[in-house]
């Protein structure tokens, strides 16, 4: 395996990082069930350190009984066996280390399991009891109580609230199966400083904090309608606006609580928020005492347009610069998806219906997705600050929108009536090799069904081979490194439809508009580029990198 060339034990590591997101069920299956698991990830950590990431991100793995993807966590101080066991985490942790790569894990603290033992004592005890208020029990209205306590809305569809047999109501934000915890109550809070110590004691090097915008809720008595408006995670409310349940100022409280612990390590470990608030918001998860980074997902959803990807990066910039940290630049993830195919699309489309269509209307421009998604990478990885890669983006992976709705996994299709079909096409297990079962995923089958075809956007088809995707990445990962340092960000003079800055003494330009743009003259010729490119035109969905500073 190929040895990586992180910062090592540099307190400051993440600050200019690339950390590679693996979601664990979708990456390498080393036991041949179809599914994911830690030893698969451990067998193909060197595909991560040859690539040039500084860390891996690895997605809820902990026991759960999968109602969403495991992010429905029974026990949070334990490995689920369809990934494995601790032994194997400690083995996978060892692994990446010796690699020079970070290992950063989720955290999931706004709900468990609904079959956490904590929710199973809950439902076995009374109204008002101690175990109860662990979660957020209320009585319902009218006159038998047979109303919902409020019209919230839940992220997967329908509303909030479920009911018990004994007339009480639970709130989940999300699944039935995830209960959301109760944030005032003081043993919900040392439990999860636990859980923290637990994992970090073991070596791991920061966490990834899942909603971390929505653990504490306003539940005054009579609780706020909201009219029925689902302010889901990627869909932040309005700026300013005081909701239930998002963004309340009171989860801050939690993340300086974390940050304390997270300090007496050495070096100190980090954490990344997700937090859907909109860009004035977004800072304040990040203040000193707070935490170190939060996804960006302004810039993820940001239409290609360069007036767009101007104000989201000086907004980004801005923010994250007032409380003296570095945004995050995300592209995709294991929820949205994939920007290769978002980008194929016509500008404004809607992606739920083109999922319901199975991809087919509107029409997917492939050959301009790709083009786009190859920019994009470029334009990303320039910017200052980290960047969050989601696995197979490296490969050029389209989304799978046409998968049989009988292999529909997401909890989102059945809890929207079928009409949403939710984020399976996203998570497809990736391909390795050429062929096999699997494409190499593993020696079975896969959990997801992988198209036709999947086989020839593998590591094994793509390694070596000049103008790929793989190669345009681990050439861009590895030209990158020796850009970092400098944080300085300064605009240049561009066209319409140009995007034209520096970092430090990189220059980067991407030709956003339908028509070639001249390049500046240069003796040193450009770094890299995207696509085809003479040296003395920018073709159109083209980036370029050039050295401001030839050395």
């Amino acid at each position: 395996m190929t040895q990586s060339t992180s910062r090592g034990d540099d307190a400051d590591w993440w600050r200019e990082s690339v950390v590679y997101q693996i979601y664990v069920p979708s990456f390498a299956d080393a036991d041949g069930d179809g599914m994911g698991d830690l030893r698969g990830v451990t067998d193909r950590l060197g595909h991560v350190a040859e690539l040039g990431a500084d860390a891996v991100w690895l997605t809820p793995f902990y026991r759960s009984p999968w109602a969403d993807g495991g992010y429905d966590v029974s026990d949070y101080r334990d490995v689920d066996p369809r990934h494995g066991t601790l032994e194997d985490f400690r083995e996978l942790l060892e692994s990446a280390h010796a690699l020079g790569l970070k290992v950063i894990v989720d955290i999931v603290p706004n709900h468990c399991s609904s079959e956490h033992p904590w929710f199973a004592e809950a439902l076995a005890s009374p109204p008002g009891s101690p175990a109860r208020d662990r979660f957020v029990f209320m009585d319902g209205r009218g006159p038998d109580g047979g109303e919902p306590p409020s019209d919230w809305q839940s992220k997967f569809g329908g509303g909030v609230w479920t009911r018990v047999p004994d007339g009480q109501w639970y709130m989940h934000i999300f699944a039935a199966e995830q209960p959301d915890l109760n944030w005032e109550n003081p043993e919900v809070a040392a439990e999860f400083e636990s859980i923290l110590r637990f994992w970090l004691d073991l070596g791991v090097d920061g966490f990834r904090i899942d909603v971390a915008h929505g653990m504490r809720k306003d539940l005054a008595l009579p609780l706020r309608d909201t009219n029925g408006s689902d302010s889901a995670p990627l869909n932040a409310p309005p700026e300013g606006h005081d909701h239930p349940f998002w963004d309340r100022d009171e989860v801050h409280d939690i993340h300086r609580a974390w940050r304390k612990i997270l300090d007496e390590y050495t070096p100190p470990r980090i954490a990344v928020a997700e937090a859907g608030v909109g860009q004035a918001r977004l800072p304040l998860y990040t203040r000193p005492d707070e935490l170190h980074q939060a996804f960006n997902f302004p810039y993820l959803r940001c239409p290609w347009d360069a007036g767009a990807y101007r104000e989201v990066i000086d907004s980004s910039l801005e923010g994250a610069r007032s409380v003296g940290s570095l945004p995050t630049w995300v592209l995709s993830n294991h929820d949205v998806v994939r920007h290769l195919s978002r980008h194929a699309l016509p500008a404004g489309t809607d992606t739920v219906a083109w999922l319901m269509s199975d991809g087919r209307e509107p029409a997917a421009d492939q050959e301009a997705g790709r083009r786009r998604a190859r920019a994009a990478a470029l334009l990303t990885l320039a910017l200052p600050g980290t960047a969050y890669l989601y696995q197979g983006e490296e490969l050029g992976l389209p989304e799978v929108a046409d998968l049989p709705r009988e292999a529909l996994r997401d909890p989102m299709w059945e809890r929207t009536g079928n009409t949403r079909r939710g984020r399976d096409g996203c998570r497809v297990p990736l391909p390795w090799e050429r062929s096999g079962p699997s494409c190499g995923f593993g020696p079975g089958g896969s959990w997801l069904p992988q198209p036709d075809g999947w086989g020839e956007h593998s590591v094994e088809a793509q390694t070596g081979r000049p103008g790929s995707f793989l190669e345009l990445y681990r050439t861009a990962l590895k030209t990158r490194r020796s850009f970092t340092g400098d944080e300085s960000f300064t605009w240049l003079p561009a066209r319409d439809g140009e995007l034209a800055f520096r970092k430090g003494a990189l220059e980067c330009r991407v030709n956003l508009s339908g028509a070639p743009l001249p390049l500046p003259p240069s003796e040193a010729g450009p770094l890299l580029a995207s696509g085809p490119c003479d040296g003395r035109t920018l073709p159109p969905d083209t980036a370029v990198w050039l050295d401001a500073q030839p050395r």
